[in-house]
């Protein structure tokens, strides 16, 4: 899990940005140091949740096992999975994901409601790495 990129359990599980108190620009992932809006003299940056759901903005797949520091294991066959952008529903601003297991890129639609969820990148016998997944909020069709 990567520190202060988001809190909750499955039920209110959120991304964390921050936002300028200057501009009101909102920042995924967080930021900080300075408000990164260039028209802007800075202000203070307060974390605050960012929307759970979101629309499809732009999807693709990926068909190669990335290379570090991607963790997978070499001696399983690589399963292909869905990269999504998705733009929040109060914040308006794009963030990148993959999707939730068993969601493929021909499942997906620009436009369609999303919700971010908990998901695991990895784990071993100590640790679980957490990251975040994007889920359509309606079923595949």
């Amino acid at each position: 899990m990567v520190a202060g990129w988001f809190t909750g359990e499955s039920h209110d599980f959120r991304l964390l940005g921050t936002r300028c108190s200057a501009c009101g620009s909102v920042f995924f992932p967080r930021e900080d140091a300075f408000c990164r809006n260039p028209g802007c003299a800075g202000g203070e940056l307060s974390e605050v949740p960012l929307s759970r759901r979101g629309t499809v903005w732009s999807y693709t797949d990926s068909r190669y096992r990335p290379p570090s520091p991607y963790v997978s294991d070499p001696e399983l066959s690589w399963e292909p999975y869905a990269l999504i952008a998705v733009e929040l529903e109060r914040e308006r601003i794009v963030v990148l994901g993959q999707t939730v297991p068993g969601i493929t890129a021909s499942d997906l639609t620009v436009g369609m409601e999303v919700e971010v969820v908990p998901g695991v990148l990895n784990e071993d016998e100590e640790t679980t790495w957490t990251t975040w997944r994007w889920r359509p909020t309606e079923p595949a069709a």
